[in-house]
């Protein structure tokens, strides 16, 4: 590889964040355009047509989706594995990835996160109080009593670091953004994941970028990262003013 890959996308995202944890651990270079889908210009729709985050420009090879990207990843630079060999245990390993996708990106990300910040500083619009206490008190607490029980006392899901575990801790990163902390006590499997995870040194690096970025106002975003030495590329997509993409959220 001559060139850096380049990651499009928001190091606040979970998804974003998934893919970075993967380039970190496996040593791969790249630059990172940190914008937010909802400020993707008219170059970054044809890029992403459903106008979400993260997308890979590996020369001319464009890929969306952070499952297809962290897959691409494993396949083209398989040294450092962050899948299990079983077939068994690999395909386990998946379903955690996407249930974190899917389950973990509706509560966390769009009832919570979205909810509590970007729908209000962003978009100016209010938030639905309502729809954040059902995902704290509620739904969140359930996919917690789910994961734990597929969780060992110890160590990683599948014995070595994975995907399953990665996906895990980059979602969870977005709940501790709006002040939700897993309860130790009544979730130590996951409390102690987490903790494991998040002491990892990719996940350290990437947020000092995070907190870089958390309460910095979106235009400001790029310069602040700059100044911090975050690998970013020459120049960005997004110039555009904020927008919902394909799916605008309930």
């Amino acid at each position: 590889m001559t060139e850096p890959l380049t990651i499009i996308g928001n190091y606040l995202s979970p998804y974003v964040r998934k893919v970075l944890v993967c380039l970190e651990l496996k040593g791969i270079p790249y630059r990172i355009d940190p914008i937010a889908p909802f400020v993707g210009n008219e170059a970054f729709g044809r890029l992403s047509p459903l106008r979400r985050i993260p997308v890979l420009l590996d020369g001319d090879l464009v890929l969306n989706d952070s499952t297809v990207i962290c897959e691409y990843l494993q396949d083209r630079f398989p040294d450092i594995p962050l899948y299990p060999t079983d077939p068994v245990r690999r395909a386990q390993a998946r379903w955690l990835e996407e249930y974190s996708d899917s389950q973990l990106g509706d509560v966390i990300v769009w009832r919570m996160f979205f909810q509590k910040g970007v729908r209000r500083f962003l978009f100016n619009e209010p938030t639905d109080e309502d729809v954040v206490r059902r995902a704290r008190e509620e739904e969140l607490p359930a996919a917690l009593d789910y994961l734990e029980a597929q969780l060992p006392e110890q160590g990683w899901i599948f014995g070595e670091l994975s995907i399953a575990d990665i996906s895990i801790a980059a979602f969870f990163r977005n709940a501790v953004f709006v002040r939700y902390q897993v309860d130790a006590a009544r979730w130590p499997r996951m409390a102690g994941l987490l903790e494991r995870a998040w002491a990892l040194p990719a996940f350290q690096t990437l947020a000092r970028y995070e907190d870089g970025t958390l309460r910095t106002p979106l235009p400001e975003q790029r310069a602040a990262l700059a100044a911090i030495g975050a690998p970013l590329t020459d120049t960005t997509y997004g110039t555009a003013a904020p927008r919902y993409g394909v799916r605008r959220p309930g």
